[in-house]
C-alpha cells in the first residue's frame, strides 16, 4: 500500500519516505514484502486454485463463497439469518450494537456484545419482537442518543425513534415523517446529535440537504443545502462535517449524468463520477455559507480523532485525512493492497484503536486494513497489514480492546431454505436461494503488528491475489488460441456474444441431467420446458459448478457489466428508491467504466441489444398478443417490416452515452410482455444486415416471468429464442470465429441443492469444449474476465484481475458442427387471456395441457371475486407491467402469492397462510423489496 501527502503520491520505498522515519519505513516495507511474497511464483491469475470446490462448503482454509473468495475471519463470529446488514452503531456505553438490515423483513437488530447474542428484532417478519409497518432502511447506520436512552432508524421518508431499555431491547417506535420535496423522498442517511444533545441533525440523501430537528417532536428547525447524496455526519465542536457521495453540483455546460434527479459531474468517456466533497456547516451560524472540501470519489464513512477527520473515498479506494484546523486535505491513504489492480477494494468503515492503529474495512476484499497513526493529521500513516473478515465488512468499531466488524453479507446466502412456486404446471420446490441472506459480527483483540503482517498473506490467499496475474502480450508472432494466456495476444475468436437471461438456478433447469451434480426434485423448467438449453449443453458442455453473485437483478447486471456491484448499490438495498439499479444512476458506476468501454478501449467494436438500458417507449395497445402474432407471421415468411410497424415499434434508450451510442434502439429492453422470440427476429434482421461487432450483448428477459403467459410458457419462449440465436450464428460465416456465453443475471427465483447462487451457464463455440461436464469452480467474474481476455481488454477491477479465464471451457481445435434449434414443447400462449388473434401456439409433441386458446377455463369463486379484483389492480400497478418496465420490483411475498392464487384458481391459501390474502394483508409485503421477483 502507498500513502500520499498533500495530494502527492509517495512510494513506500522512496528516499523521501525513508528520511522521515526509519521505523515507519520498516513497517511499510515489511507490509509490502509480505504482499509480494503472498503471490510469489504465480505467473497467471490464481482463482484456478479453487479447483472443483462448491460454494457453501467449509474447507481447511475457510468457507467458499460465490464471488471467488474464501472466508475464515479472525476472532469469533456471530451470524444472523435475518438479512444483510446495511449499517451498525455501538451504544454509548459499549454494551450493545444496533444494525439496520434488509431482505428478510427485519429492519433492525440489536446485539448484546458482552453476551455475544441477538437480543431484539424489529420488522414484519414472523417472530419479530416488534412489528414495524415501514420496511425501508436507509443507507446509513442507526443512531443512539448520547445518553443511550433512544435509538434512531433512518427510513425512506421518516426518522423512527425507539426508547432503549436497560437490557438493550427497544420500546414502542415513534415515527417522525419527513416530507418529500419536488417528488424526491428524504432518504435520510446518518443522523447525529449536537455535542450538547439538544438537536438531532440528519443528512437527507434524497434531497441533498442536512436538517436540524427537535429530537422530542421531530420538527425541522433549520435546513442547509450541501453536496449531492449526503451520507454521514461528524461533529467537531460547532462544525458539522458531511460526506457527499455525489460530490459537488454540476456546473453549466459541464458533462453530467443523472442521479435521482440531480446532474452529477461525470467523465465524458467512462460515464463515471468525477468529484467527491465534504461539506462543513457552522451550526452556530445557520445562515453562514456552507464550506466545501474536495476529497476522493464517493466519500461515505467518516471518523474524527483530534484534529484529524478521516474520510473513506469508497470509489477512489483511498482515505482522505482532513486537518480540521485548516479544513484541508493533508494526506491521502491508498487502500489498494494488491499491486496488480488499483480499483475495487471499496473502503467502507473507519475506526481508531486505543493504541493508535487506524482500521479501515475493505468491503470487496473481506478485510480490515491496519495502519499505524501517529496522532497528527499530517504525519504519514504506515501500513501494517490486513486482517481477514467475513463477507463484505461494512463497519468497524472499537469497544475497549475489542474490535467489532459488521459484515454485510455474513457467510453468503446460507440462511433458511426458501419456497419457489412458479404456478401452472410447475412443481413447488424449496431449497437454497439467493435471498437466504445472512450477516455477521466478527470480533477480536487487535493482534500485534507482526501477527497482522502474517494475516496479510491469508487475505491474499482468500482473494487469490497472485503476482503478475494480468500478463500482457509481448510478441507479435505468437500463435492465436481461443483464450490467450497474455492480454493482447491474438485469439482465434473475433466475435463474442453475451446473452443475458433472468433468475434461474442450475437445479431449476439442469437438475434432470444425470451427468451433472443435479437434484431432480428441484427441477421446475427441465428438458420439456427448455429443450434448446438441454440440447446446447449436451453438444457444447455442461457447467455444473458455476455461480452468479448478485442477490437480484440490480446486483446481477452490475456484476456482468462492471465485474462488481459497487458499494452504492450494495448500501441502497434497504430502499431502492434513488434507483433500483444503476442504469440511470451514475453513482452506481465504478470509476474504471464498463465491460463495453473496456472493449472499445482495446480497439474493438461493440453492439448492444437491450442490456443495461433504462428507457423503453412502446405504442399504447402494443400487447404481448400483438407482438406474438407479428413474430409468428415473420416466422411464416411474412413481411419482416411488420415487426417494426408503428403499432409495435419500440424505442430503447440508455442515459449512459457510451452505451446509447452502441445500442440498437428498435430492440426492446426488459419487458415481460414482449416475447423473446420477437426480440430474436429483430436481432436476426440486424445481424443479417450488418453482421456482428466484436462484442455483442443481448438481453432476453422472458424467463424472468410475470407477463401475459404463465411462467413455464415464458421460460419456453426464452429457451426457443436462445436456440434460434445460436442456430443463426452457427449457420453463418461468422461461426468459425465466434463464442457465445449464455448467462443468468442472477439466480434468485429458484432453489438449488448446492447453493442459491449456482446457475446455468453455457459456453457455445466451435472452440468450446464439446459434450463434456465441466466441474471447475467458476463464477460470472471468471466469465467476464474470459470475455475481456479474448478481446484484449484490461480487467476493470481487482476482482476481474484476480480471476482465471475459463480456459477449461475451450479446446485447441475447432468443431464447426452448427446447432439446429429445437422446437418448443410447451405452448407459448399457455394461459394467455384473451387469446391472440392469430390463434393458439400448438407445438408438435407439446404437452397438450393448455386449455383452448391457451387460457384457463376455471372461474374465480364468488367468495373470492373481491380479493381477486384487488390483486388485478395490484398487478396493473407493478413496474413489470408498466410502460417502462423494470425487473424484480414486485415484493417476493406478494408475487409468490399472486402466482399461487392464479395457479390454484383462487381456491387455496398460500402454503402456511390461514386464508387467501388481499395484497394489503400479506405479511412481509414491503415494496421496495426489489430483492426478489
Amino acid at each position: 500500500m502507498q500513502v500520499t501527502q498533500q495530494r502527492r503520491r509517495i512510494s513506500p520505498t522512496s528516499p523521501e519516505q525513508v528520511g522521515r522515519s526509519r521505523t515507519r519505513f520498516r513497517s511499510v516495507l515489511v507490509g509490502t514484502v509480505v504482499l509480494t511474497i503472498a503471490g510469489g511464483g504465480i505467473a497467471y491469475a490464481t482463482t484456478d486454485a479453487f479447483g472443483n470446490r462448491t460454494v457453501g462448503t467449509q474447507y481447511a482454509d475457510g468457507l467458499q463463497v460465490s464471488d471467488n473468495q474464501v472466508i475464515k475471519p479472525i476472532g469469533t463470529r456471530l451470524m444472523t439469518e435475518y438479512g444483510k446488514f446495511m449499517g451498525s452503531t455501538v451504544s454509548p456505553d459499549g454494551r450493545f450494537l444496533a444494525a439496520s438490515s434488509a431482505d428478510k423483513s427485519v429492519v433492525l437488530q440489536v446485539f448484546d456484545l458482552a453476551a455475544n447474542k441477538l437480543v431484539y428484532r424489529v420488522g414484519k417478519a414472523a417472530g419479530a419482537d416488534q412489528f414495524l409497518a415501514d420496511g425501508s432502511v436507509g443507507q446509513e447506520r442507526p443512531t443512539y442518543s448520547p445518553d443511550g436512552k433512544f435509538l434512531w432508524l433512518s427510513q425512506r421518508d421518516a426518522l423512527t425513534r425507539f426508547p432503549v431499555n436497560a437490557d438493550g431491547t427497544l420500546g414502542t417506535a415513534t415515527r417522525f415523517p419527513l416530507p418529500q420535496v419536488n417528488g424526491a423522498s428524504a432518504l435520510p442517511g446518518q443522523s447525529a446529535y449536537s455535542p450538547d444533545g439538544s438537536t438531532l441533525y440528519a443528512a437527507l440523501n434524497g434531497q441533498n440537504t442536512v436538517v436540524a430537528l427537535d429530537p422530542a417532536t421531530g420538527v425541522v428547525k433549520s435546513t442547509w443545502k450541501v453536496g449531492n447524496a449526503p451520507r454521514q455526519l461528524v461533529f467537531k465542536g460547532g462544525r458539522l462535517y458531511v460526506s457527499n457521495e455525489g460530490g459537488r453540483a454540476a456546473k453549466p455546460n459541464e458533462t453530467a449524468l443523472n442521479s435521482y434527479g440531480t446532474n452529477v459531474p461525470t467523465d465524458p468517456y467512462l460515464d463515471t463520477t468525477t468529484t467527491g466533497t465534504v461539506s462543513v456547516i457552522d451550526t452556530a451560524a445557520p445562515t453562514a455559507p456552507v464550506k466545501s472540501i474536495e476529497v476522493g470519489l464517493h466519500p461515505t464513512a467518516m471518523y474524527s480523532s483530534g484534529n484529524a477527520l478521516f474520510v473513506a473515498n469508497t470509489n477512489s479506494d483511498t482515505v482522505s485525512v482532513i486537518d480540521t484546523g485548516k479544513d484541508a486535505v493533508v494526506q491521502t491513504i491508498a487502500t489498494q493492497p494488491w499491486p496488480a489492480s488499483k480499483v475495487g477494494y471499496e473502503p467502507t468503515g473507519i475506526a481508531l484503536s486505543k493504541d493508535g492503529h487506524l482500521l479501515v474495512t475493505l468491503g470487496r476484499a473481506n478485510a480490515v486494513a491496519v495502519y499505524r497513526y501517529a496522532n497528527r493529521p499530517q504525519e504519514p500513516v504506515s501500513f501494517v497489514g490486513l486482517l481477514p473478515t467475513d463477507y463484505y465488512p461494512s463497519n468497524v468499531a472499537t469497544v475497549g480492546d475489542r474490535v467489532v466488524v459488521t459484515n454485510r453479507r455474513g457467510i453468503d446466502a446460507r440462511g433458511p431454505a426458501i419456497t419457489t412456486d412458479k404456478g401452472y404446471g410447475v412443481p413447488v420446490v424449496s431449497g437454497h436461494d439467493t435471498h437466504s441472506t445472512t450477516a455477521s459480527l466478527t470480533s477480536f483483540t487487535l493482534p500485534s503488528d507482526r501477527q497482522i503482517e502474517k494475516y496479510t498473506s491469508t487475505v491474499f490467499a482468500q482473494n487469490r491475489w497472485g503476482k503478475n496475474d494480468v500478463k500482457h502480450g509481448e510478441r507479435d508472432s505468437v500463435a492465436a488460441v481461443p483464450v490467450p494466456k497474455r492480454l493482447g495476444d491474438p485469439s482465434t475468436i473475433k466475435h463474442v456474444f453475451m446473452i443475458v437471461k433472468e433468475n434461474r438456478t442450475y437445479d431449476q433447469v439442469y437438475g434432470d441431467d444425470a451427468r451433472g451434480n443435479g437434484d431432480p426434485s428441484l427441477v421446475q423448467f427441465g428438458q420439456k420446458v427448455t429443450p434448446n438449453q438441454h440440447a446446447l449443453e449436451k453438444q457444447f458442455g455442461l457447467y455444473d459448478n458455476t455461480y452468479d453473485i448478485g442477490t437480484n437483478s440490480a446486483e446481477g447486471h452490475n456484476w456482468l457489466m462492471q465485474g462488481d456491484n459497487p458499494e452504492y448499490t450494495e448500501s441502497s438495498a434497504g430502499e431502492y428508491v434513488r434507483s433500483y439499479d444503476t442504469e440511470d444512476d451514475v453513482l452506481g458506476h465504478q470509476r474504471s467504466g464498463f465491460l463495453w468501454t473496456s472493449a472499445i478501449s482495446a480497439g474493438k467494436t461493440a453492439l448492444n441489444y437491450g442490456e443495461f438500458t433504462q428507457f423503453l417507449t412502446k405504442p399504447a395497445g402494443a400487447t404481448w398478443q400483438k407482438y406474438y402474432c407479428a413474430t409468428k407471421a415473420g416466422e411464416a415468411g411474412g413481411d419482416p417490416s411488420q415487426l417494426t410497424d408503428p403499432s409495435l415499434k419500440s424505442d430503447t434508450q440508455s442515459p449512459i452515452p457510451s452505451l446509447n451510442q452502441i445500442t440498437v434502439h428498435d430492440y426492446p429492453k426488459f419487458d415481460v410482455n414482449i416475447p423473446d422470440t420477437y426480440r430474436y427476429q429483430l436481432w436476426k434482421q440486424d445481424f443479417q444486415k450488418r453482421g456482428p461487432a466484436n462484442f455483442n450483448m443481448l438481453w432476453l428477459s422472458s424467463d424472468h416471468t410475470g407477463g401475459a403467459p404463465d411462467a413455464r410458457a415464458q421460460v419456453a419462449d426464452g429457451d426457443l429464442a436462445v436456440g434460434r440465436v445460436v442456430d443463426q450464428i452457427s449457420h453463418s460465416k461468422y461461426w468459425k470465429d465466434s463464442a457465445i456465453f449464455v448467462v443468468e443475471d442472477d439466480s434468485q427465483d429458484g432453489a438449488d441443492h448446492v447453493d442459491g447462487h449456482r446457475a446455468p451457464v453455457q459456453v457455445i463455440s466451435p472452440w468450446a469444449q464439446h459434450g463434456k461436464v465441466v466441474n471447475r469452480y467458476y463464477s460470472q467474474i471468471n466469465m467476464v474476465r474470459t470475455i475481456q481476455q479474448i478481446l484484449g481488454a484490461q480487467p476493470l477491477n481487482q476482482k476481474l484481475a484476480a480471476a482465471t479465464p475459463m480456459y477449461d471451457a475451450f479446446q485447441s481445435k475447432p468443431d464447426l458442427t452448427p446447432f439446429t434449434a429445437v422446437p418448443n414443447q410447451i405452448p407459448l400462449t399457455e394461459q394467455v387471456t384473451p387469446a391472440p388473434t392469430c390463434g393458439q401456439d400448438t407445438p408438435a409433441g407439446g404437452t397438450g395441457a393448455a386449455q383452448p386458446n391457451g387460457a384457463t377455463t376455471a372461474s374465480v369463486p364468488p367468495s373470492q371475486k373481491a380479493v381477486a379484483a384487488q390483486w388485478e389492480t395490484w398487478r396493473k400497478k407493478q413496474a413489470f407491467n408498466s410502460s417502462n418496465p423494470s425487473p424484480d420490483t414486485a415484493s417476493p411475498e406478494l408475487m409468490n402469492r399472486f402466482t399461487w392464487y392464479q395457479a390454484h384458481d383462487w381456491s387455496r391459501p398460500y402454503p402456511g397462510d390461514s386464508k387467501i390474502y388481499a395484497p394489503s394483508q400479506v405479511p412481509g409485503a414491503y415494496i421496495p423489496s426489489a430483492d426478489g421477483q
